[in-house]
């Protein structure tokens, strides 16, 4: 039985990354799976305090980011507060849309049409798109970086 657990919680981790991928896949909630399934399946003794506060926090920051960075480079690189909105929205269809190219190429054209309906200046609206691809690549490398972080503890906490 331990080695079905075992099973469960690697597969939750991978299609943590995945979800780094496809943005439709709740990456960080299946992150916590993985957690919850070794702490009640596995060893309810092995994880500390510590590494539950630090999942919480990790997480915040994990969810915080997806909006900041692409809000964030949006509005640098000359967008509108509707180029920022679409791009996070354009995000989401693109999963489904030419996955998983989709999620670099919808948002590009989704930002760069409602900055030129909003401004008719193509370098700004070229400029917001680029913006966008830029904030969903920091957003993406923010959350692997994170998740690794998050499973290296994890191993950690078990192992010690």
């Amino acid at each position: 039985m331990s080695m079905l657990w075992w099973i469960i919680v690697i597969c939750a981790f991978l299609l943590g990354f995945a979800s780094l991928l496809v943005p439709m896949i709740p990456g960080v909630v299946v992150m916590w799976v993985g957690f919850l399934t070794y702490h009640f399946g596995i060893d309810h003794h092995k994880l500390s305090i510590w590494f539950w506060l630090a999942m919480v926090t990790l997480t915040i920051v994990i969810l915080v980011s997806d909006y900041v960075a692409g809000s964030y480079f949006v509005k640098k690189y000359g967008g509108s507060k509707a180029g920022e909105i679409t791009a996070a929205l354009a995000v989401f269809a693109g999963s489904f849309i030419f996955p998983p190219f989709g999620i670099l190429i919808v948002p590009f054209v989704a930002v760069m049409v409602v900055e030129l309906v909003s401004h008719q200046d193509f370098k700004r609206a070229f400029d917001a798109s680029i913006g966008s691809l830029f904030g969903f690549l920091a957003s993406t490398l923010a959350k692997f970086m994170i998740m690794v972080v998050m499973i290296l503890w994890f191993i950690f906490d078990i192992i010690v």
